[in-house]
């Protein structure tokens, strides 16, 4: 019967085969590629830096208006976070200078040590973008309402917006977060691929 010899069906056959064609990259489309990735790499690590200090801005000034001390406190920790977030931005975004275009090799390895830059960055991002510091701070700015509504609920209210903004950005952080670590891996490993290929 069909049903049971299932690997005697060409499609799974056809299917279930492993794909031996090899990675290949020209030099001209690796130098592109290479450019390509430092532009947006540039790009995100302006954005992330402005963001930093706008924010920090922010905070810094709700922090001098704040009369209580415990949202005071929070309020500076967040500012001081958007600093250090604006410089971890600088130091794990931020590309290199590649070698002389001339040099493949240099090239390849250059762009390869910048993928393995960004995917640790993604990889350790709570401890390296210091979002701890960012909860905790949020958490001591919402804290005195959240004891207050204890005795008056509706106070629940003026918080309940940025408990649903952090449920989103929680959504969505962990799902691009994936996906972005398993991209930048198999780009690692297709480089990887085209070194061992220059080198044979």
């Amino acid at each position: 019967m069909p049903s049971e010899f299932p690997m005697n069906d060409p499609r799974n056959i056809w299917q279930n085969q492993p794909n031996k064609e090899p990675f290949k990259m020209s030099a001209d489309q690796l130098r592109r590629k290479a450019q390509q990735r430092q532009q947006r790499a540039r790009f995100e690590a302006i954005f992330s830096i402005l963001l930093g200090i706008f924010l920090f801005l922010f905070f810094a000034r709700a922090c001098a208006t704040a009369h209580e001390l415990l949202p005071r406190m929070g309020l500076g920790l967040l500012s001081l976070w958007c600093l250090y977030f604006a410089y971890q931005a600088y130091k794990w975004i931020w590309p290199r200078p590649q070698g002389p275009d001339g040099a493949l090799e240099t090239t390849l390895q250059s762009y390869r040590s910048e993928l393995e830059k960004r995917r640790d960055y993604n990889r350790h991002v709570w401890r390296k973008a210091g979002l701890t510091f960012c909860f905790l701070g949020m958490a001591m700015v919402v804290a005195p309402v959240l004891i207050k509504s204890l005795d008056d609920p509706r106070l629940l209210f003026s918080v309940a917006p940025l408990f649903v903004l952090l449920a989103i950005w929680l959504a969505v952080f962990f799902p691009i977060r994936k996906r972005k670590l398993q991209k930048l891996q198999q780009e690692i490993e297709d480089l990887r691929t085209v070194e061992g290929y220059k080198g044979s």
